[in-house]
């Protein structure tokens, strides 16, 4: 058995993945509401250990965690901007092994989906794609000749930390502009909040907008919710055209929240995308949906790193 975590801005979730690869146990708790590292850690233990006592620890291999920022080189993350209490270094790997007494290994949280579609999904024997996740913040993982880009530092394939719109939005990074303040799941949000106030829109009804609501406007026909994803995905698709010209990817697949907005988000994207390629990538690069479900595919990706 192996123990596959998806750490994200909102939720964590695990699963317990056994040797066919099938996810025979889940459960996830509320990433936000742990205000440091020892809470998180604390967070992770009660709902995970009862489940690790049931089966007994001699059953399981490791722990496989894909996070923000997460350095598969030094187990650690470095300052995540969507984490309250990742704004420094956190060797996560060798405190969950502390703390679970099992061998734990880390990778950036989109790393961990890219591994799990190659494995199980859309990119089963694909040696050269994009993974995408649209989640709180946008993670990106680069697989070129069959094997995940790391960098000589392990943090290799930010694309979220790109900049889409120079001195643009403010970003959790630092930054200003960075591709994840425009086409995540609170990147939308913002979209929608700036062009609120001078339109007529059935939005204004909401006491809380989020891409839920944004994407359910969107099929009720509204205009303004139309316009907020075609925006998002021209910026999406304009950075995907720019990241093709690096690895040259025969695929490009979006996972996420987002994506579940099906044609509504990818209609937008493969217009801008097909506008701004490079000539010789021309219909040559599939951009196309996870095939596995949404909280399927980190976990068993993060499991695979066992």
């Amino acid at each position: 058995m192996k123990i596959g975590i998806d750490i994200g801005g909102t939720n964590t979730v695990w699963g317990i993945v056994d040797k066919d690869g099938r996810i025979i146990k889940r459960n996830s708790f509320k990433t936000f509401e742990s205000k440091h590292f020892e809470d998180f850690l604390l967070a992770l233990q009660n709902s995970l250990q009862p489940s690790i006592d049931e089966i007994g620890e001699e059953n399981f291999e490791g722990i496989g965690i894909g996070a923000p920022n997460g350095n598969f080189h030094t187990g650690c993350i470095e300052f995540a901007p969507n984490l309250a209490w990742a704004n420094k270094i956190i060797p996560l790997a060798e405190e969950v092994s502390k703390k679970f007494k099992l061998e734990t290994v880390v990778t950036n949280d989109a790393n961990a989906a890219a591994i799990g579609e190659m494995k199980f999904g859309a990119a089963k024997g694909v040696d050269d794609f994009i993974m995408i996740t649209l989640g709180t913040g946008v993670g990106s993982g680069f697989v070129s000749n069959g094997q995940l880009i790391y960098g000589h530092d392990g943090l290799a394939g930010e694309l979220g930390h790109t900049i889409a719109i120079r001195d643009g939005r403010d970003c959790g990074c630092g930054r200003k502009g960075c591709l994840e303040t425009y086409t995540s799941a609170t990147g939308i949000v913002r979209t929608a909040l700036e062009k609120l106030s001078d339109t007529h829109s059935i939005l204004k009804s909401e006491a809380n907008i989020n891409s839920y609501t944004i994407f359910q406007a969107a099929k009720a026909g509204d205009e303004l919710a139309l316009e907020i994803f075609d925006f998002t995905g021209k910026i999406l698709g304009q950075s995907l055209a720019d990241a093709v010209a690096i690895t040259s990817p025969s695929m490009i697949i979006i996972f996420g929240g987002l994506a579940q907005a099906g044609k509504y988000i990818f209609d937008p994207i493969q217009k801008y995308f097909d506008q701004n390629v490079l000539k010789v990538y021309k219909d040559k690069v599939k951009i196309v949906p996870s095939l596995l479900k949404a909280n399927d595919v980190a976990i068993l990706g993060a499991a695979a790193l066992i």
